[in-house]
């Protein structure tokens, strides 16, 4: 049990390790003025990295099911050190789509096998009742890791272009050394006559059986989707408004402390308010935070995106928790990957189209025009999520 319980911390450092992406804060930047593409190509270049997640986001977490949770983290260690290797030597749209495959695949071993290490970790012990306090803290941890990576992208950027790039090398170097010394948990691990037909039940399980689990599902998704679109289209949007390129990586940090501040307190803001004025809460930041940067531009109009990064944060560990309750430890990963390939498979259908029309229209009229698209998704995926609570709680 010592053992298991020193993943926790490890756990914390490696999100923080796999979040300090010292490129994220200039990505765009560097995509445009120094690979030369277009908006509508950068949004493209996310479709593929998504499609790269969607083929191998519920394989990779069914395997880690399968195969442990420490080793899929070490696999995706070693892709992240081969992805941002490959950057550095990136010099067109098909360079970089290469890179960006690895790092898809790479993020897809881990998404689901870090939440269901940490679960497995404190399943059974005392702290099992505060999964999602530990899981608001490892969000948090990987927020912090991320600022601490854009405090200073801007000024690395601007005396040379592929230092970011070589630092997170190293950074990835450290994750692997560090996911090598975690503790495999004792548990039960299936091992279906037919993968094919065991993958179908646990899709099944997910989407149709258990309807709790299903819009967890569908909310998470569409909230995601609210705060990973801005992800992209801050920095030309900030460009368009005249904000200073050393202002970049600060404005990237405090994005971020954001995130990682709101995790950090939501399960205290989840045990205040409940579920009903939690997602009450998540709309009006959504909504509050488009429609300000679709209406102001300018240096100042960036503040904005903050109400979405604090959405960010407090949604993850209310949504993820509710979601752990309803997943069979066999198939944890699994169908935690499974939830982000239905988000991925979103991303892939909707993000090119932001991005052709943020060309045609404007970065700050494509806002605009995503207020009014969440106004009308967001409230009746709330309805259905919160009417199953309910109707959970009842029986």
């Amino acid at each position: 049990m010592p053992n298991l319980q020193s993943n926790i911390k490890k756990l914390y450092a490696f999100s923080f390790l796999k979040m300090s992406l010292f490129p994220m804060a200039i990505i765009t930047l560097f995509w445009k003025d120094q690979v030369g593409l277009s908006l509508t190509q950068i949004l493209l270049l996310q479709g593929i990295f998504s499609v790269a997640m969607v083929v191998m986001e519920y394989p990779s977490g069914y395997l880690s099911d399968r195969i442990g949770y420490r080793k899929a983290l070490n696999y995706a260690s070693l892709l992240g050190v081969i992805g941002w290797g490959l950057y550095t030597i990136a010099d067109s749209f098909t360079g970089v789509l290469i890179a960006e495959i690895f790092l898809g695949t790479s993020l897809s071993f881990i998404s689901g096998s870090d939440s269901a290490l940490l679960f497995e970790s404190v399943k059974g012990t005392e702290e099992e009742a505060h999964y999602a306090r530990h899981q608001g803290r490892m969000s948090g941890s990987g927020q912090i890791g991320e600022s601490c990576g854009a405090i200073f992208a801007g000024l690395l950027y601007a005396a040379a272009p592929l230092l970011p790039f070589f630092i997170q090398i190293g950074v990835w170097l450290l994750a692997f050394f560090l996911t090598r010394s975690l503790v495999e948990p004792a548990r039960q691990i299936e091992h279906p006559t037919s993968h094919i037909k065991e993958a179908w039940r646990s899709t099944r399980y997910a989407l149709i059986e258990n309807k709790k689990l299903r819009y967890t599902i569908l909310l998470s998704l569409l909230l995601g989707l609210t705060s990973y679109y801005p992800v992209w289209l801050i920095q030309p949007y900030m460009q368009d408004g005249g904000v200073p390129i050393g202002w970049f990586g600060p404005i990237w940090a405090g994005a971020n402390l954001s995130v990682a501040l709101f995790a950090l307190v939501s399960h205290r803001f989840h045990l205040k308010l409940g579920d009903t004025k939690m997602v009450l809460l998540f709309t009006a930041l959504v909504i509050g935070g488009y429609l300000g940067l679709g209406a102001t531009g300018g240096v100042w109009g960036f503040l904005f995106y903050y109400l979405l990064t604090c959405m960010r944060g407090l949604r993850g560990p209310m949504l993820l928790n509710h979601a752990q309750q309803e997943i069979p430890s066999a198939n944890r990963a699994g169908i935690l990957s499974l939830q982000s390939l239905c988000f991925r498979l979103a991303f892939v259908c909707t993000g090119p189209l932001i991005g052709m029309l943020a060309d045609q229209v404007g970065v700050q009229q494509t806002f605009f025009w995503l207020t009014v698209a969440f106004s009308v998704t967001l409230p009746p995926a709330s309805w259905l999520f919160l009417r199953q609570l309910k109707q959970k709680k009842a029986l």
